[in-house]
């Protein structure tokens, strides 16, 4: 499998940002690690093995990040009115440094008319993060695989708020997005998925709450939830990720 590392400074961050890319060709996925993550962790827990079918296909080519969750969200004596700015610089980071150039680097490797959208994908915290790339930013992500996310900000800010603690929290401004609005037919012209289980350690009311939402709009969005049995931990998603890339990939 062929990987690549980088390291780059981040006008939006101020600082130097790490990643990884994983594989010589295919449709860019960005890979967003669990709380407080960073990129060696695609690697390191073992989801380069369940995706190599994938990747060493040249079907896809995943971009593994750093995470900035320790300054954000899960920085609970921090002072929250900073650390929501700080949350949103990286959302920044993600979708003017991270995404066009993974675009531009498919497009170089694939060609101009491939299949060059990013599916956005993550488990737990970084599905939380995915899950708002995607639905903030539907004209980069095209796709989405976000498994035991928590998708209220109030996860990361308690009780409280403000504009942009709301334009991270998807179950609040989804909730408020327009029947009409134009998001709507590009995500159902998509394919995206949000996956929870009900077993230990996993939290599904709000993937409920993201159903319903969905539902009321009109937006057809695979949500899905699994048994009793299944945990908040890796083995499970080690088993949803090629249970659900087929139908990312139309097949």
């Amino acid at each position: 499998m062929q990987k690549q590392y980088f390291k780059e400074y981040s006008p939006a961050l101020g600082r130097d940002m790490e990643g990884m890319v994983y594989g010589h060709a295919g449709r860019p996925m960005l890979f967003i690690p669990c709380q407080d993550g960073h990129h060696p962790d695609f690697e390191g827990f073992h989801m380069t093995e369940t995706l190599a079918p994938w990747i060493e296909s040249g079907q896809l080519q995943v971009t593994s990040i750093d995470t900035l969750d320790k300054e954000t969200w899960s920085d609970k004596k921090g002072d929250p009115y900073f650390r929501a700015r700080r949350h949103e610089a990286w959302m920044n980071y993600i979708f003017h440094e991270v995404a066009p150039r993974m675009i531009a680097r498919a497009r170089d490797v694939n060609g101009e008319w491939a299949d060059n959208h990013i599916i956005a994908f993550g488990c737990s915290l970084g599905a939380t993060h995915a899950v708002n790339c995607y639905l903030r930013r539907p004209d980069l992500f095209s796709g989405l695989l976000a498994l035991s996310g928590i998708y209220t900000g109030s996860f990361g800010w308690g009780g409280y708020s403000d504009e942009v603690v709301y334009a991270n929290s998807p179950v609040d401004y989804m909730a408020n997005l327009p029947r009409d609005h134009h998001y709507v037919d590009i995500y159902n012209r998509q394919r995206a998925v949000i996956c929870v289980g009900q077993g230990a350690w996993e939290e599904p009311e709000t993937t409920f709450r993201l159903k319903n939402i969905f539902a009321e709009k009109g937006i057809n969005i695979w949500v899905d939830a699994w048994g009793h049995d299944v945990n908040h931990d890796w083995p499970w998603w080690h088993k949803q990720v090629p249970y659900f890339m087929p139908y990312l990939q139309g097949k």
